[in-house]
């Protein structure tokens, strides 16, 4: 299941992984989030469907490839424990790791569950009044506390996702329900894991909402998204609109769909899934006061439509994935300069049958290694989604404890 394509000079593209490599996908089908390198060296990460049960998977695998399914869920009457998780794991400093599902639980709307050597725990399911599908993971805090989002509704018909905090022994207090201004001016439908920055409040994006309308979901208008700012106890501040700068194609950007990352330079940097100067979907920063820049727009050929975030390289350059676009339309990986310069590194689907992996949801994790790692949610073998990875001589990182969120870097020399 290793297939090898030198793309230039001292960089190597790896599938790791061919999914569905097992009758029925009993090994797991379809993984939409990133990897996590756990304190052993090797990586965790879910699939959205396949598994035991077809209700997704959490499995483990090592730099060399070598694979293990870790949990099914659904594997409970009900698919009490949970079903199709559509986000990544953390590990926390117990070394258990933590992650939601989407859907399943004990009222089928999705859960936040603890995994401990391969036992499974349901901490909270949801249940509608509270929220209703986890699309992103969880982050903690140095209080202890697990704080995350639901996409979908909440207490009310108005409601359009959560943010919550849960305790380690799954107490769960909402901080904020989205949709509570009129016509959902605080934002809507937040997918992206939040981030905890340097000033101890939390950062994330919506995927509709705010004060512009971009687009009309049958006779629903919906805005296009926001970036907001909300402290541990649940003041909300919203930072910024999409399609504030007009043009046809909101030439700031539309939706986001992933989540930010504090980079060393003090701001955030994000995708937007479209927009931008070609439709295609953006890169931006954005400050911790709101101002907000595009530093790149995808135009198709370099890539188009990140649904995955960033990561910020042990070299200082931003490192990530477009779902599609590219020279086979199978997605990219690329490398930006914080000057908006791209680099594509590879094009999905460059082998026969596209067995090198498509469409890539998720951002890219650095290993200790120095190599990047991800997945694709489509392509291999199996046309059921892939681990990879892609080495370009960036040389070991230092070990660390408990990694809660993918490795990122220090340096600040990606000009």
């Amino acid at each position: 299941m290793l297939g090898l394509a030198a793309l230039a000079q001292a960089q190597t593209f790896t599938t790791l992984y061919s999914f569905c490599s097992e009758a029925d996908c009993a090994d797991g089908a379809t993984p939409y989030a990133g990897l996590l390198q756990a304190t052993d060296g090797s990586f965790f990460g879910t699939t959205y469907t396949g598994g035991s049960n077809d209700g997704g998977t959490v499995f483990r695998i090592d730099m060399k490839g070598g694979f293990k399914t870790v949990y099914s869920f659904c594997s409970q009457t009900g698919c009490a424990d949970g079903s199709n998780p559509y986000a990544g794991l953390l590990q926390a400093p117990s070394r258990n790791f933590y992650g939601t599902t989407e859907s399943g639980g004990a009222a089928n709307a999705g859960s936040v569950f603890k995994l401990t050597s391969g036992t499974l725990s349901v901490l909270h399911s949801f249940d509608g009044s509270d929220g209703f599908s986890p699309y992103a993971g969880l982050v903690r805090a140095p209080d202890g506390n697990f704080y995350g989002t639901t996409g979908g509704s909440g207490s009310g018909a108005t409601i359009s996702g959560t943010v919550f905090k849960v305790t380690p022994a799954g107490k769960l207090t909402t901080l904020h329900e989205f949709c509570s201004k009129t016509n959902c001016t605080d934002g809507a439908n937040p997918w992206g894991v939040l981030v905890e920055a340097k000033d101890g409040n939390f950062y994330g994006t919506t995927a509709a909402g705010g004060t512009h309308v971009c687009k009309t979901r049958g006779q629903e208008k919906i805005g296009c998204g926001t970036i907001f700012r909300i402290t541990p106890s649940g003041k909300l501040t919203t930072l910024y609109n999409f399609c504030s700068q007009g043009g046809d194609n909101c030439t700031d950007g539309v939706t986001p769909f992933a989540g930010l990352v504090e980079a060393r330079d003090g701001s955030f940097y994000g995708t937007t899934s479209g927009g931008g100067a070609y439709a295609d979907g953006t890169v931006f920063r954005i400050t911790a006061k709101g101002k907000l820049n595009t530093v790149h727009s995808f135009q198709g050929a370099d890539g188009a439509t990140p649904y995955g975030g960033l990561l910020q390289s042990s070299d200082g350059y931003f490192y990530g994935t477009t779902t599609i676009g590219g020279a086979n339309n199978g997605g990219v990986i690329f490398k930006l300069a914080t000057t908006g310069k791209l680099t594509t590194l590879y094009d999905f689907c460059s082998q026969t049958s596209c067995t090198d992996g498509s469409f890539p949801h998720a951002a890219l994790a650095q290993a200790t290694d120095g190599s990047f790692y991800g997945t694709t949610s489509a392509g291999g073998d199996a046309d059921s989604g892939t681990v990879f990875s892609l080495s370009v001589s960036l040389g070991a990182l230092p070990k660390t404890g408990p990694a809660s969120k993918p490795m990122a870097a220090v340096s600040s020399t990606g000009k």
